[in-house]
């Protein structure tokens, strides 16, 4: 025999082995996690609902302040009708208008004062 036929037989048959393809999945990295969607999402909720809040107390405060205008507006309206009528009563009061009148009613006054009633206390 010859030396290549003994090292022929001394070496095991090899085949080429075949390699296991194994295949791996592969996760694409999201832009956002869960967690921060939740957390997105719990601040937008949040930022909507004060900003409704605001609003919605903004337009209270508005009303309010025109409301208060409007009474002020009243009490000043007010305020000149009592002058006007407080102007009026001391203009009727006057004694020499209540002189004159009685007179022209026929009434006398002897040795008497006038006076006004509403300095009497």
């Amino acid at each position: 025999m010859s030396v290549e036929k003994i090292r022929k037989e001394e070496q095991p048959f090899h085949q080429p082995e075949r390699q296991k393809q194994v295949k791996v999945k592969v996760r694409k990295k999201q832009w956002i996690s869960t967690g921060e969607k939740m957390l997105y999402s719990a601040a937008t909720t949040l930022f909507l609902a004060a900003s409704v809040f605001l609003v919605q107390f903004s337009a209270s405060m508005d009303e309010l302040n025109r409301d208060i205008r409007s009474l002020e507006q009243e009490i000043s309206q007010q305020e000149s009708q009592n002058e006007n009528l407080a102007f009026q009563v001391k203009e009727l009061s006057n004694p020499d208008r209540i002189l004159k009148i009685a007179k022209e009613n026929g009434l006398d006054i002897q040795n008497a004062q006038v006076k006004q009633a509403g300095n009497i206390e």
